[in-house]
């Protein structure tokens, strides 16, 4: 059964709090003046659900992050990703969060998911981590070869405020998908591969760093494929949006021989501007980049200061990191 009544309606209740802080109203011309200083040491990370790979590397970095000399008590939570953890930080009640980079431009320029509510005025760009690609993911027996095939299938298109529900819509658009046209789940990554796994939908369509170690827990036990989007469609979400054609290396997954293509944005890391100092910040920063090492899942490998700026379009810097990059020479192209 979907959950969409009620998940809307509590998507709405958040949204509707983000106006009363953290944002501001009417664009560029909005009034509202800007929060609070209120620096604080004890930190929530806000990172994603259980089965993507933002919970996990969130639980790593806050072990890492209070290792640091900065003094700082970090505590990871599962939230429902992108758009959610933007708007804990924006009401205070997460301080440091993962997003995907072009939900946090949305977020800044008050569009997408944040034009009913207005530009958040309290997010700092701290870096990026690694490429997050879209991945459509169903099993060898359904017969499907393209994103076409759904047309009329049950598909999970991610959590309410997620940066996965966001690229579900795109790529569905790209396909001239309407409403009615397949029977869309509002599932978390665990609950949706839980259903394509026994049948009950047909496809899920998640936004995943690559390789993704739950695709191949999943692989485990099912005949897992990948749907590629068509290149003409990729490069039409490229050329429209800030995500960006890719191809996931063949071998990327033990059931994924070839290259599979489709669109992908970037996983990065944002932190309150007025509830953490420039100095924490620095060294938080600082942390993300020299500790990567200590990361142990595939995607630290994959973690580099040198290209911690790709993807901020119009995200400000947080002062601490700003701070960190200028010290260690990296260039700002904004």
């Amino acid at each position: 059964m979907k959950k969409s009544v009620l998940l809307k309606i509590a998507a709405a209740a958040s949204a509707a709090a983000l106006v009363l802080t953290g944002c501001e109203r009417g664009g560029a011309e909005g009034g509202s003046a800007e929060p609070e200083e209120n620096f604080t040491k004890d930190l929530t990370f806000a990172t994603g659900g259980t089965a993507g790979v933002y919970y996990p590397l969130g639980n790593e970095y806050a072990r890492i992050l209070q290792d640091t000399d900065a003094g700082l008590s970090v505590n990871a939570v599962e939230t429902d990703g992108s758009v959610d953890n933007l708007g804990r930080i924006a009401k205070g009640d997460a301080q440091i969060g993962f997003t995907q980079s072009n939900t946090a431009n949305d977020a800044v320029r008050g569009s997408g998911d944040f034009e009913e509510v207005g530009k958040l005025n309290n997010v700092g760009w701290m870096g990026q981590l690694y490429p997050e690609a879209a991945q459509i993911i169903t099993l060898e027996k359904s017969g499907f070869n393209s994103v076409e095939d759904l047309k009329g299938k049950k598909i999970a298109v991610g959590a309410p405020g997620s940066g996965t529900a966001a690229v579900a819509k795109l790529i569905l658009d790209a396909y001239g998908f309407k409403e009615g046209d397949y029977e869309p789940y509002e599932e978390s990554f665990a609950d949706a591969r839980s259903k394509v796994q026994d049948g009950n939908i047909d496809a899920s369509i998640e936004i995943l760093g690559v390789p993704a170690a739950s695709l191949s827990e999943l692989a485990a036990n099912a005949d897992v494929k990948l749907l590629p989007i068509d290149k003409d469609k990729a490069e039409k979400i490229a050329a429209e949006t800030e995500y960006e054609a890719y191809e996931i290396p063949g071998d990327s997954y033990d059931f994924a021989k070839d290259p599979v293509q489709t669109v992908t944005v970037f996983a990065s890391i944002v932190g309150s501007t007025n509830q953490i100092s420039e100095e924490d910040g620095y060294a938080i920063t600082k942390a993300l980049y020299e500790d990567a090492g200590k990361i142990s899942l595939a995607q630290g490998k994959l973690i580099k200061a040198e290209d911690a700026l790709l993807g901020r379009g119009d995200v400000p810097l947080h002062p601490g990191a700003k701070k960190y990059f200028e010290e260690k020479g990296i260039e700002d192209q904004n």
